[in-house]
This record gives structure tokens, sequence and C-alpha cells, in this order.
């Protein structure tokens, strides 16, 4: 029953960001190449990063041809759709970013939960995996990464990592309540503006600027 979580939760996640990074390119004015590949590293970039630093090979990823197909398809269908349409999705891109991010912690989670890693390990794969593919798709259309610059991100996908590291959850509604959890948590951060604490050196040169003068 995990495998079928797990592939359920991959597809969940291949869907969001698929679609996720297809919307971001054509805000780039990107062509139909370069829409799908925002929207296939997207959907596969924190997978890979997750695979590349736990030592799963990447070639892993060609066998994974019904979720190519899914990004595949998910992004065709959004770059047909009517401008209109697409304008009206994007008032609800940070749910459907959420959704990309939930579904790919505890999918990255479950994953280093099979080969047996740390919790540490479980922590950070879930972390990679929720927010890799958005890095690479920020940096990739020259923007500066949500996760870095945004309301609190990341923090969500270690927790749902730490959960399933521990053991507490392992039934299916369990994982799909961490799921909802996720998804609620990290559109509060968004309704709340929850931020992470941060300091600015720009803010410190004009107050020594403004002093000086």
């Amino acid at each position: 029953m995990e495998w079928d979580v797990f592939h359920i939760f991959s597809l969940i996640g291949t869907i969001a960001f698929a679609v996720s990074g297809a919307i971001v390119a054509m805000e780039e004015e990107y062509d139909i190449l370069g829409v799908f590949v925002l929207g296939l590293v997207t959907a596969f970039g924190g997978g890979v990063i997750r695979n590349l630093l736990i030592g799963v090979p990447v070639t892993t990823l060609w066998s994974q041809g019904l979720f190519l197909k899914t990004a595949g398809i998910s992004i065709l269908i959004v770059f047909l759709l009517p401008i209109d349409w697409i304008h009206h999705w994007k008032k609800g891109e940070a749910f459907f970013d959420a959704i990309g991010l939930a579904a790919f912690a505890i999918q990255g989670a479950l994953y280093a939960v099979q080969v047996h890693l740390p919790i540490s390990a479980v922590m950070v794969a879930a972390m990679l995996t929720g927010i890799g593919g958005g890095m690479v798709r920020d940096v990739m259309a020259g923007r500066k990464p949500l996760v870095l610059r945004d309301e609190i991100y990341a923090v969500w996908a270690i927790m749902a990592g730490l959960a399933i590291g521990i053991g507490t959850l392992q039934k299916p509604w369990e994982l799909f309540t961490l799921f909802i959890l996720v998804v609620l948590f990290r559109m509060l951060s968004v309704y709340y503006k929850w931020k992470l604490p941060r300091r600015s050196l720009h803010s410190a040169k004009r107050n020594e600027a403004g002093g000086e003068s």
C-alpha cells in the first residue's frame, strides 16, 4: 500500500509542478519548446537533485514513463488553454505550488525511508524534492527563487520529512492528512505573510549613509 501512496503523491506533484513551470515559461514569453523544457524541469528537478545527493542513479528518471507522459500532457493542455483561463488559474498559483510542495515533500521522504536513510537524510530528501524543481524553475526563468525570498516555504517540507522519518505517519490516511496539513500551512503562510527572520545589508548601508549625511 505504501508503494501505491508513493505513486499517488508522485503523480499529484508532477502535475502541479509541470503546470507551474509551464505558466512561468509563458509569463516569460518562451516558445513552445521552452514551455515544455521549463515544465519538465520543474516537475522533475527536485527528484533529480534528491537522487544525486542520496546516491540514486539519475537515469532512473527515464524509467518513469507514466510521469513523463503525465507531465507532457499537462504542459500541452496548459499551453493550449485560452489566455483568460490561464490568467484566472494564476490567481490560485500559490495553491497549486503548495500542492506540488506537499506532494513531492512526502514523496521524497517516503523514498528516503524506503532506502533506509537516517531521519536527517529523510528531512533533507523531503525538502529538496519539495523545493528543488521550483528553485531550478525560478533560476532558469531569471527570477529570485521563491523559497529564498517569500513566505515560509521549505520549512513545511522539512516538517513533513520529520513526521515521516520518525515513523509516526505510515498509513495512507495519515499521509493524506499530512498532505492536507502541509498545503494548509503553506497557504496560511501566504495569507498571513509569515516569514522567517532575515537581515538586510542594504538597509544597514542606507542607515549608515543617512547617519553620515
